[in-house]
């Protein structure tokens, strides 16, 4: 596969970078090679999803790289086996409110089954979260199950508000 899209990594901004999370992880952002260790398949744990094709894979790649730092995928590479072992997301909503302020979204963070307990989940988080703060925003959101409150909560969020969702 090629090389990613200059955005992806080089316009990341503060937090985007990659990182050694202990020895055993690297983290980093999203490549277009993560297709081939494991990236569907670690999403798939998250959300029912069907594999996805190269094409499919390399057309939401350009995409997202198009936003620049406003769309950043981390994902946590086992330095041995080069496997994925969690993923995550954070994309900054552009409002009008708070003086047409920034508000990030912590979207699709997954730790594999086997990677669990770990921390890495925590580092991950904590990475994205730097990142928006980084790119201005004044607060970060997400959505969780009750199973994950705890989890959120460990990493400083509290809770607030109520869920609510369509779905199509």
């Amino acid at each position: 596969m090629e090389q990613p899209h200059a955005p992806v990594a080089a316009e990341a901004g503060a937090g985007a970078g990659t990182e050694v999370a202990g020895d055993a992880y690297i983290i980093r952002p999203l490549d277009l090679v993560d297709l081939s260790k494991g990236f569907c398949e670690l999403l798939a744990q998250l959300s029912p999803s069907p594999p996805l094709s190269e094409e499919a894979f390399r057309a939401r790649f350009a995409e997202l790289a198009a936003l620049g730092a406003d769309h950043l995928i981390l994902v946590a590479e086992e330095a041995a086996t080069g496997r994925l072992a969690a993923a995550g997301a954070v994309m900054v909503e552009r409002k009008f409110i708070r003086r047409c302020g920034l508000v990030g979204h912590l979207e699709d963070v997954v730790v594999d089954a086997a990677a669990r307990g770990r921390g890495l989940g925590e580092r991950l988080v904590r990475r994205l979260v730097e990142h928006a703060r980084g790119r201005g925003c004044y607060k970060v959101i997400l959505n969780c199950t009750t199973e994950l409150k705890g989890f959120y909560a460990k990493c400083g969020f509290e809770e607030k508000n109520v869920q609510m969702g369509l779905y199509f």
